[in-house]
């Protein structure tokens, strides 16, 4: 079971919807969620100001100003000296305060040195192209991948020969991961540097052994931000070439984020206390914290503060509608709550199962929270395209409870086509865009709402990874038949040749993805669409091997320790 997990349905008389306590035993079993890591240990963060430190921005400021001036070229200067020091901006996670010169470098680069969306430099140094490829691409261009060809040997292979540039190696293994369909030399360049450099051992330089270690256990472009700067930060130092105010710009940076996210944390904490789910609602898992976390990885910078605050409490109560439908509620009180929704009508309320009322009317009011504070700046159609988008995932938990009811096994075809809309990524997309200002124009919610190859290509690999890691916790106890296992009836094939069919369609999803970064001209700004990227990378980590969501005293929590709590040394 997961956040984004395909519904239950306890199969119980609506009779015993009055009492939640008196009624439990009647249900059962239940899911087995353990409580809450965290506690109340948030609380002391809260805080109703959300300023930074006065003193530490004025650092953060000054130092800023000294790293622009790096990153000016001079009519003379060749612009490719600046890449390197691009790449560590970027994985440092300092890329959000340097946007506009980054992006005039890039452009720079791009007109001088790329022809027909090939690079032509003279350069045969693998390290170089590979970086210079994945920046380009970072940034939007499409840029052919052909020019990887010359490492390969007369058969047409990868030549042995640059097994032994491990930094070479490295690189192209990272570019490698911004491939798009048709792209061979890519799929080929990722299999063959896995291959190699998982058999590597570097003892002469610690920096590049630690980015090796790093990279391989999360491909930097599909990790998390926060985390993925957080991990970069501290090894940083061992670079040859560390560029030291780089480094401090970095760790002022963070600390000060890390402050304030640690406000955030606290008063959404405070909200969620309010409503007492614990004891009103002792069936839903108790992870507001690792929400948060969830909303931090999709943006972390200080002026989308308003944006978190609003998805957090879209998306702690969209858990609890989840594991009502996926956990406790009969298919009766189901039907009157996605009745409910649908309508949106506080009327609804006295038709309602008594356990339901506080969730629901929480609801409404969160959204007409939004709805205000968007209408005062001119763009309350944001929480109406939101609204809507979540009633679409409301009404795909009823469709799924309908087929537990009715003991049907949906074709492969079927339940993706709802089991995607269930993983609500589609409204979290489009919660994620309300508060983030004018670039969110409401042509960014139409195009949104037509569930658009980046968002169906996010949603699918959301369902497919839940699917995998969280098949036999939820077979535990009364389940729809997941995607394996309609997979396997449908096609005759093991349960290991089903995950691996579902794994080759998450490949396939990531280079639709990386597609739609890579149109030109983009049909939505890159801010919308990193909002996209981040949904997916949350998937990709926290849903690798398990569901860290679920099950979160491991990786969640270290990670949430990691850029919440631990500060960095200056």
């Amino acid at each position: 079971m997961s956040f984004v997990a395909a519904s239950t349905t306890s199969l119980v008389p609506s009779s015993s919807t009055d009492n939640l306590a008196t009624s439990d035993h009647l249900r059962q079993p239940l899911a087995d969620y353990h409580p809450t890591v965290w506690k109340d240990y948030f609380l002391q963060f809260a805080s109703e100001s959300l300023e930074v430190d006065e003193e530490m921005g004025k650092q953060i400021e000054t130092v800023k100003e000294e790293v622009r001036k790096m990153l000016f070229i001079s009519a003379t200067e060749n612009p490719l000296t600046k890449v390197e020091l691009i790449d560590s901006i970027q994985r440092l996670g300092l890329y959000y305060h340097f946007e506009r010169e980054i992006h005039e470098l890039l452009q720079l680069i791009h007109n001088t040195y790329v022809q027909n969306n090939q690079i032509l430099t003279h350069t045969q140094d693998l390290y170089s192209l590979a970086l210079l490829f994945k920046l380009l691409r970072q940034e939007g261009y499409r840029i052919s991948p052909d020019m990887f060809n010359k490492f390969k040997d007369e058969q047409g292979n990868l030549n042995e020969n640059i097994a032994s540039d491990v930094e070479g190696m490295l690189s192209l293994y990272e570019a490698s991961h911004l491939s798009v369909h048709g792209e061979n030399i890519l799929d080929e360049a990722l299999a063959f540097t896995t291959n190699h450099l998982c058999s590597v051992t570097i003892e002469s330089n610690p920096f590049l052994a630690a980015k090796l270690e790093q990279s391989l256990k999360q491909s930097p472009y599909r990790g998390l931000p926060r985390l993925e700067a957080r991990k970069y930060i501290s090894i940083y130092h061992l670079h040859p070439s560390c560029n030291q105010l780089l480094l401090k710009l970095a760790k002022l940076d963070f600390n000060m984020l890390q402050k304030l996210h640690q406000k955030e944390f606290a008063n959404i904490c405070k909200w969620w206390n309010k409503l007492d789910v614990q004891r009103n609602l002792p069936y839903v898992r108790n992870r507001i914290v690792e929400l948060c976390f969830w909303i931090l990885t999709v943006y972390f910078e200080s002026k989308y503060s308003k944006a978190r605050s609003f998805m957090a409490k879209v998306i702690g109560l969209l858990t609890i509608v989840d594991d009502t439908f996926d956990a406790y509620g009969t298919i009766d009180e189901l039907e009157l709550i996605n009745n409910a929704i649908q309508r949106w009508d506080i009327g609804c309320l006295d038709d309602l199962p008594e356990y339901s009322k506080l969730f629901y009317k929480e609801l409404l009011n969160v959204f007409q929270e939004m709805y205000e504070d968007e209408r005062k700046e001119g763009r309350s159609y944001s929480v109406q395209y939101a609204k809507q988008e979540l009633k679409k995932g409301v009404q795909a938990y009823m469709e799924e409870a309908r087929w537990l009811n009715n003991n049907y096994i949906p074709t492969t075809e079927e339940y993706i086509n709802v089991s995607t809309v269930s993983a609500s990524y589609a409204t979290l997309s489009t919660v994620s865009f309300v508060g983030m200002g004018d670039v969110a124009s409401e042509d960014v919610f139409k195009w949104a709402q037509t569930h658009p190859k980046a968002i169906k290509a996010s949603s699918l690999i959301c369902r497919l990874m839940d699917d995998i890691v969280s098949n036999e916790f939820e077979h535990k106890r009364e389940h729809i038949a997941s995607l394996i296992h309609c997979y396997m009836r449908e096609k005759g094939v093991t349960k290991e040749e089903a995950i691996g069919e579902l794994e080759k369609k998450i490949k396939s999803a990531w280079k639709d993805i990386n597609e739609e970064f890579f149109m030109r001209p983009s049909r939505v700004p890159k801010p919308i669409l990193m909002r996209v990227l981040n949904l997916t990378r949350f998937i990709d980590v926290m849903y690798k091997n398990t569901d860290n969501f679920t099950h979160s005293g491991g990786l969640m929590k270290d990670s949430i320790q990691l850029v919440v709590l631990d500060p960095l040394p200056i």
